[in-house]
Formats: C-alpha cells, sequence, structure tokens
C-alpha cells in the first residue's frame, strides 16, 4: 500500500517546491482549460493577479452558477484562483473558505487577499484561507451542514484516502448542498507500483480514481446517483511518462452531485415534469444540468424522480418549478436522451 505520510510529503515538495509555475508541469493532466470557461468567468479572471494565476493547477472549471450568497468551501484551492473568482460570484453576502496543505500556495493566496477585495470593490474579506487536509475538515472548524457548495479542481486525486475525504464532503454539505467538481479519472484501475510514483503522482495520474470505483464509493457514501457535466480525454505528451502509464486511458470530469436522501439508485419514472423560469444568471435561454438535461426556458421536460429531486430540493428550486410528486409510480424512466417526452413539445432523458 501507498505511505500516507511519505505521500503527502511528496505532494507537498511537488507543488511547494518543483513546480514554480502551471508551466513547469510534465504533462497537461493538471492544466486548467480555460476555454472550457463561461465567458463571464473569464472575465473574472481578467480581475485577477497574474502570480495567482501563473501558479494555479486544474483539469477544469468546477464553478457552478447561482452562487449569490453562498457559503463555499474550495478544497486544495492552491494560491486561491478558484477561490478569488468564486468569491466575486458569491458577493458579499457569501463567503469562499479555501483549504490547501502546502504553504507555499497558501502564501501566495493570501498575500493577495487585500489587493483581490479591492479589485472586486469589497470592503470586507468574504474569503478565508486554511491550511490543513480534505480528509480532516472538522479540525478546521468546518461543521456538519454548514456548507451550501464544495468545489475542486484536480485535487481528490490526490488523496491518499479518498473514502474519508468524500465522506468529509458530505459531512459539511447543507441538505441539499452541492458538490461540484473536476478531477482526473481513470478508465481502469492504476496499478499499486505506480501509484507510489512521486512524480506520476505529482501529475495527477497515478492517484486518478478508476471511474467504477467512483460509482461504488459514491452510493457507498448514500449518493447513488452523481452527474458528469463534461469530459475531456487526456493527452499525456511525454514519452517518459507515457512509457510508465499510457496503457491506461485517462478523462478530466467535472461531476456534481447533491447531498440528497430522496436519491435512488435508478431512474424511476412518477411521471414528473420540469420548467425552467430562464432566471439564473448568465443563463436565461437554458440551464445544462449536466451533459445529457437541456432545459430550455418554460419548456416542458419529462424527467425522473432523481432529477426531479435535483432541481426541486436543493438551491435550484429557486429557478425550477416540478409538477407531480412520487406518489404514483410508473416503472423505470427510460434514460435514452430525448425519448420519454409528452409529444413535441416535452423532452425527456435521464442519467
Amino acid at each position: 500500500m501507498v505511505c500516507t505520510e511519505k505521500l503527502i510529503e511528496n505532494i507537498q515538495e511537488y507543488y511547494g517546491t518543483v513546480l514554480r509555475s502551471n508551466r513547469d508541469l510534465q504533462t497537461n493532466a493538471c492544466c486548467c482549460s480555460a476555454e472550457s470557461m463561461p465567458e463571464q468567468y473569464k472575465a473574472i479572471l481578467r480581475e485577477i493577479h497574474d502570480e495567482i494565476i501563473e501558479k494555479f493547477y486544474g483539469c477544469g472549471s468546477p464553478i457552478p452558477p447561482a452562487l449569490e450568497g453562498c457559503r463555499v468551501l474550495d478544497l486544495g484551492c492552491g494560491t486561491g484562483r478558484d477561490v478569488y473568482l468564486a468569491s466575486r460570484l458569491v458577493g458579499s453576502k457569501g463567503h469562499v473558505i479555501g483549504v490547501d496543505m502546502t504553504d507555499g500556495q497558501l502564501e501566495v493566496a493570501r498575500r493577495h487577499l487585500d489587493d483581490q477585495m479591492r479589485r472586486f470593490g469589497f470592503e470586507d474579506p468574504n474569503v478565508s484561507f486554511k491550511k490543513g487536509y480534505i480528509e480532516d475538515l472538522a479540525v478546521l472548524g468546518i461543521d456538519d451542514d454548514s456548507i451550501d457548495v464544495v468545489i475542486s479542481n484536480c485535487v481528490l486525486n490526490l488523496s491518499p484516502d479518498k473514502s474519508r475525504a468524500f465522506s468529509e464532503i458530505l459531512r459539511v454539505l447543507r441538505p441539499g448542498g452541492e458538490l461540484y467538481f473536476s478531477d482526473v479519472f481513470a478508465m481502469r484501475r492504476v496499478p499499486e507500483a505506480l501509484r507510489r510514483d512521486p512524480v506520476l503522482r505529482g501529475e495527477c495520474l497515478a492517484g486518478a480514481l478508476y471511474v467504477e470505483d467512483f460509482r461504488r464509493l459514491m452510493a457507498s457514501l448514500g449518493c447513488p446517483d452523481y452527474r458528469v457535466t463534461a469530459s475531456c480525454p487526456i493527452s499525456i505528451d511525454n514519452p517518459e511518462i507515457e512509457r510508465k502509464i499510457g496503457m491506461i486511458d485517462f478523462y478530466s470530469l467535472t461531476v456534481r452531485a447533491f447531498k440528497l436522501d430522496s436519491l435512488e439508485d435508478r431512474c424511476e419514472d412518477y411521471g414528473q415534469v420540469a420548467y425552467y423560469d430562464g432566471t439564473i444568471p448568465a443563463h436565461p435561454h437554458r440551464f445544462e444540468l449536466d451533459d445529457h438535461h437541456v432545459f430550455e426556458k418554460d419548456r416542458p421536460v419529462s424527467v425522473c424522480g432523481n432529477t426531479a429531486a435535483m432541481l426541486e430540493e436543493t438551491r435550484l428550486g429557486s429557478y425550477f418549478r416540478v409538477s407531480g410528486d412520487r406518489s404514483v409510480h410508473f416503472g423505470l424512466f427510460d434514460c435514452e436522451p430525448g425519448s420519454g417526452g409528452d409529444g413535441e413539445d416535452s423532452a425527456g432523458s435521464c442519467c
């Protein structure tokens, strides 16, 4: 088994000493894809200090919409790029907590705090940074049911105890709260010998979860249904690293999961229909819940019970109306995208 203490030391050294900026990465696995960002997020990035951007490592754009006034937790925040991006979105009534275990990264994040607040026009900071481990958030004073949204950008793969990390996430999330994260996933299990390689770990490959093991882990923690919002294959583009681990296909996935007791392990049909009102900021015409649930403004969409819960029992409930309940069951929901509708004006799809 991988030695947890040694693994943590290797990761701290890799991100605190070996890497000076994201240009020093040896593969593209941990490189942020800014091209996938919504335009309004790119505009906020232009307000963030260059040093924060240059020393940040990520593999996606895990910032969900509708964050105004929310309490957000960023796990493995690094230099704080996503913390500051989210702070702009939550506004003066919200708050963002960044957690990281690497002193060098946190030093950059904290050094620019006052400047970033001035750039955003906030009189009082709505950001705090804490040094610690994502597997033990209680020691940092993060209470049960205290967080609206947890985000993370290419960090959970680095955790030596993923079961504990995801358990902590679900502990701190409020009922109906959301986990929204980007990370590297493997299409097969990484061999034990490769998991000990410090470079492969630091490059976010050796610790990548096998997608089916992730599904099993989430189900074991009481989350039987999560959604993929974006997927992109990773090309290693390094001959030496390719020689070591090129037998495995890796993907950068962006995933959303909600803390809901009402989710079932299959898509069940209760005859429910969802309507989007078009008021989520920057989404006036349509909202994408995941990679095959697209809700057009005012258009009725047949949904399974799980999707109905995600739209009705979370902060998204302010923007959706769901007709019907779970009093009558019609069997399994037809999960084929585009099926299950009630005529030409209705569309249906599921997980």
